[in-house]
């Protein structure tokens, strides 16, 4: 299958606003200089949105395509998901935990451990650690890994799913899933939904509007620059400014599913053919995986640096503020980068033996 266009620079950039989200919350936790005083820095968890939104539309777009040609199989889509998300998935949670029970108790760096190893093998090796960061909060290492696990259980539910319904429903059945389950998230009956960020509703919304596409329902969509122009502009102003957080929050919810689910189309089928071909965006794109995983990892390593180390203590506010900018994206990006090329891509070239 061709990859879409502009949609791995897309993965970068929302992986570097989920950077930019947290790099001033551990510095101002640590009692450094930080700044987060543009609006993108506090869009870190709406750009994991998008992600799932992302996610959602390829991975229900791969489905629908292979159900039509009558090749789609739940072990090989299964096995295809564990070799790209889980030796990347192991390998960060693995090292969280040992920082934070072993490396920081060694260097006399205090950190509340208020779970069992028992609970943190449950929750997390279960597809449960969303659940483990809110009822637990082990440390930014390991609570970063929650978005993980919505998309593995979204995964153990949408596959079989898929499998079962004639090809002819699976829009219907999706559409229905989608408003079904957004209104039982928003009903107070169901807080816990909310509590532990079960927000399937995105995921189901991104595999909507790739059945549409697919349908060829969506064409009137391309018939005027208009449109376009205004989602890809309100989506920017989403993210640079404050305009668009309106209240209530199922509001909001509602907004960000349609703006961003549309906002994913534009790039990909609707784009007018302006497609951002650079080599270094689209690799960049290809390591965006790793750059999520990895950046809480090299904000600690970063952050410590500053504390210990005398040349860079005695800096100003705003050469720390751009040094740990700089030192945090160069580094995230080498990190992903190497990982990438040495360990991630012999298990991503092993994907192809479970290809039809």
């Amino acid at each position: 299958m061709n990859r879409l266009p502009n949609l791995d620079p897309l993965r970068f950039f929302l992986a570097s606003i989920v950077l930019l989200f947290h790099l001033p919350q551990l510095s101002h936790n640590q009692g450094l200089p930080s700044f987060d005083g543009l609006p993108i820095y506090h869009r870190g968890v709406e750009a994991v949105y998008m992600f799932f939104i992302l996610s959602g539309f390829l991975i229900i777009r791969l489905i629908y395509r292979a159900k039509i040609r009558g090749v789609f199989s739940i072990k090989d889509f299964y096995i295809r998901r564990v070799l790209r998300i889980f030796p990347l998935y192991y390998l960060v949670l693995i090292f969280g935990l040992f920082f934070y029970n072993v490396i920081l108790p060694f260097a006399n760096i205090p950190f509340d451990i208020n779970y069992t190893w028992k609970e943190a093998f449950f929750y997390n090796v279960f597809f449960l650690p969303n659940v483990f960061a809110q009822k637990f909060e082990p440390g930014g290492i390991i609570e970063v890994l929650w978005s993980i696990g919505i998309e593995e259980q979204f995964y153990l539910v949408i596959a079989p799913l898929l499998f079962f319904i004639n090809v002819k429903w699976v829009l219907r059945v999706l559409i229905g899933l989608m408003i079904g389950y957004f209104i039982i998230y928003w009903s107070d009956a169901f807080e816990f939904l909310r509590k532990y960020i079960f927000v399937f509703f995105y995921l189901f919304f991104g595999g909507i509007i790739a059945i549409l596409e697919e349908n060829k329902k969506l064409e009137f969509l391309k018939r005027t620059v208009i449109f376009p122009i205004l989602i890809c502009s309100f989506t920017l102003l989403y993210f640079i400014t404050d305009w668009l957080q309106i209240e209530p929050l199922w509001a909001r919810s509602m907004l960000t599913c349609l703006l961003f689910g549309f906002f994913i189309h534009t790039l990909a089928f609707n784009n007018r053919g302006v497609a951002l071909k650079s080599s270094i965006f689209n690799h960049l794109g290809s390591i965006s995986y790793g750059i999520y995983m990895y950046h809480v990892i090299v904000l600690n390593a970063v952050v410590f640096l500053f504390l210990k180390v005398d040349f860079l203590q005695n800096l100003n506010e705003t050469l720390t503020i751009i040094l740990m900018h700089l030192l945090i994206f160069v580094g995230t990006i080498l990190i992903a980068h190497i990982s990438y090329t040495y360990f991630e891509l012999y298990f991503l070239k092993l994907k192809n033996k479970f290809r039809k």
